[in-house]
């Protein structure tokens, strides 16, 4: 069976797109091996939290939250070049990654995942941390700071949203801007793949895989962590990104289909809110930065120039290089 790696491999069905995603480098200081690992109890299961650094040390940890839903941590590993400088956190949600998989639905609602994030702040005795969230761990990054910015104001050093989904109609939008953008041939196949069976699926696989090439990750994982990641018991669950999303990142079906977290945003605190996207990220920039200004007071923005959606992983040394003042700044 065909995969879409196979297809694009073979450059089949994608006569007018845009050339493929490059070939990742290793970025210095990652640190492929953590210092500390536990499988913490949640509601549902347990998750598994990999620690880099110092949790005792003076500055705040920070934790990151992935994407999806049912991603994995893996592509968080260039923030662990931080370590020297702070406690950086990565850990799977629950029915991803290293984490349990108990494949039951109850579980997969907003309100337990942002209790998993408490669940690993409690079993580390963390008092104050940096949180970063990026795509769908930005949607949690969002919920979690209207949260804890009202019940418990002095648990976030401060909040970094990377391209998140706030509004699914608003990415809709987006996406749907973006696809126009593609060559016709492959925008063509793309909307005619929304309907089941009407194209061979690895043309559909090839015709997403020719945008996500374009908006959602520039580079390839490097050949180390590709390496961590084929290591892992799954790097994706596809089950749980249908059932909360969908097919494909600009087509919605699941139980984030409408899906508003505009409101929220009016209870982050500005001076210790940042929200970040790619120069050609699917949660495109000039929407993510309006999501900025709806913080009341205004919130910082910054995009990051030649990166996807995948922001730390198509340039980590421009990310960091935002992160690291930022974070020294609030902590």
């Amino acid at each position: 069976m065909m995969t879409r790696r196979d297809v694009l491999a073979s450059g089949a069905a994608l006569l007018a797109t845009p050339g493929y995603a490059r070939p990742g480098r290793d970025f210095p200081g990652v640190r492929l091996v953590p210092d500390q690992e536990a499988m913490v109890a949640v509601p549902g299961g347990r998750v598994y939290v990999r620690v880099n650094g110092d949790l005792k040390g003076p500055c705040p940890p920070l934790v990151l939250m992935h994407g999806g839903p049912g991603s994995s941590h893996w592509y968080f590993l260039n923030a662990t070049a931080l370590a020297g400088d702070r406690a950086v956190i990565l850990y799977d949600q629950l029915d991803c990654g290293r984490s349990d998989a108990p494949g039951d639905p109850a579980n997969w609602v907003i309100p337990r995942f942002l209790d998993e994030l408490e669940a690993i702040r409690g079993h580390f005795a963390i008092p104050r941390w940096h949180v970063l969230g990026a795509s769908w761990g930005g949607t949690l990054c969002v919920e979690y700071g209207a949260r804890m910015f009202a019940a418990q104001p002095g648990v976030i050093a401060s909040l970094i949203v990377q391209s998140p989904l706030v509004s699914t109609p608003l990415w809709l939008r987006d996406a749907r801007l973006l696809k126009d953008r593609m060559p016709p041939d492959v925008r063509d196949r793309l909307d005619r793949c929304d309907v089941p069976g009407a194209l061979p699926q690895a043309e559909c696989d090839a015709a997403t895989d020719a945008f996500y090439a374009r908006h959602v990750h520039l580079s390839d994982p490097p050949p180390a962590i590709a390496a961590y990641k084929k290591t892992m018991p799954r790097s994706f669950s596809p089950n749980l990104y249908n059932y909360m999303w969908g097919r494909a990142e600009f087509t919605s079906s699941g139980t984030l289909k409408d899906y508003d977290g505009t409101p929220l945003l009016q209870k982050l605190e500005a001076k210790r809110t940042l929200f970040v996207a790619g120069e050609a990220d699917e949660a495109v920039p000039a929407t993510v930065a309006g999501f900025a200004a709806a913080v009341p007071g205004g919130a910082a923005f910054r995009e990051i120039p030649d990166a996807a959606h995948a922001v730390m992983g198509d340039n980590p040394a421009a990310y960091l290089a935002v992160l690291r003042p930022w974070l020294a700044g609030r902590d």
